[in-house]
């Protein structure tokens, strides 16, 4: 049955691991999602016995509900109910394993499980981040700026917002919190301000530096040219540095985040997505949903407000985090 023997697999290798730290995370961060969306799903099995057009409306009611979207729920109804008849399933309680191996799919899609970033001793990792302002931008780079100077690796942060009332000071004492290396300037050009940081990053050997930027969408077309002016100022000074831009989504807001991931794309090239709030929302199903409809990876998610709660997403710890009281 698919990918049953790899779901159960999945399910088997974390019950062993769950006293692991990201296991853990996942356990506790996902618990708001999986207490709403897992009580609905195990209330469906009861409700109806048998699996007809009423069981499936329902089923993408709660769907969508838990905020996977109406294009992605779509396409998972399909392919449900392609299975359902191929493999002639009849009983609601033998579709919870389907279910939830679609819903593996959906995320996978014959695509590599792992998307981590790569940051390499001796070697300089830059990471832009965008993002609408109120998202968790500046903690998130914190957050990540702690786990590599915490790995060994000399980190940089340099302030790119450099208009934002108090972004520059925000940033420059999470920099010294985590006892990172720093640049910035109150009411500079963006662009030159992440120039001469860059200079100094090359000075002092950092092998991360992470570059926040403003969070302006109102104005697409300046923001595209701001954006594309730092990518070049960056190309000029480190252009051998392996590169990354992450755009940073409040998963609290729901679909207001795909909207948000949607607009950045048409502006520059998002690599990959910080989902940050995750455990404060019983809507985790936006991590399938992004992946889905706009097609970047999820890099990072927020499963608490501690300096270490911000995890490489993991779609296997994420299924379990997910199912695990259903399977």
């Amino acid at each position: 049955m698919g990918f049953f023997s790899k779901i159960k697999n999945i399910f088997n290798k974390k019950e062993e691991q769950k006293e692991d730290n990201s296991v853990k995370l996942y356990d506790t961060g996902l618990e708001k999602t999986r207490n709403e969306f897992v009580s609905k799903l195990s209330f469906l099995g009861i409700k109806y016995t048998k699996i007809d057009d009423e069981y499936y409306e329902a089923l993408e009611e709660v769907l969508i509900n838990a905020d996977i979207g109406i294009n992605t729920v779509t396409k998972f109804m399909d392919s449900l109910k392609k299975r359902v008849k191929e493999e002639n399933i009849s009983s609601t309680k033998d579709l919870t394993e389907v279910i939830v191996d679609e819903l593996f799919i959906i995320y996978v899609n014959n695509e590599s499980l792992s998307d981590k970033i790569v940051v390499e001793k001796g070697k300089k990792t830059i990471i832009l981040f965008v993002g609408v302002n109120g998202v968790g931008k500046t903690t998130s780079i914190a957050k990540l700026g702690y786990k590599y100077k915490n790995q060994g690796y000399k980190v940089m942060m340099i302030a790119g917002d450099t208009f934002r009332a108090g972004a520059y000071e925000q940033l420059k004492e999470w920099s010294e919190k985590v006892d990172t290396y720093f640049y910035g300037k109150d009411n500079a050009d963006p662009s030159s301000v992440i120039y001469d940081g860059l200079e100094e990053a090359l000075n002092n050997d950092s092998e991360v530096i992470l570059i926040d930027t403003a969070g302006r969408l109102q104005n697409k077309d300046n923001l595209m040219q701001e954006l594309s002016k730092m990518n070049k100022v960056i190309d000029k000074v480190i252009p051998d540095a392996i590169r990354e831009t992450l755009l940073v989504i409040d998963a609290t807001t729901g679909q207001n985040g795909i909207l948000q991931a949607k607009a950045f794309k048409e502006i520059t090239d998002v690599t990959g997505i910080v989902l940050t709030k995750l455990d404060g929302t019983a809507k985790g199903g936006i991590v399938l949903a992004i992946k889905e409809e706009v097609n970047i990876p999820v890099k990072f998610v927020g499963l608490g407000e501690k300096m270490t709660d911000l995890e490489p997403f993991d779609i296997e710890n994420y299924i379990y985090g997910l199912f695990k009281d259903m399977m």
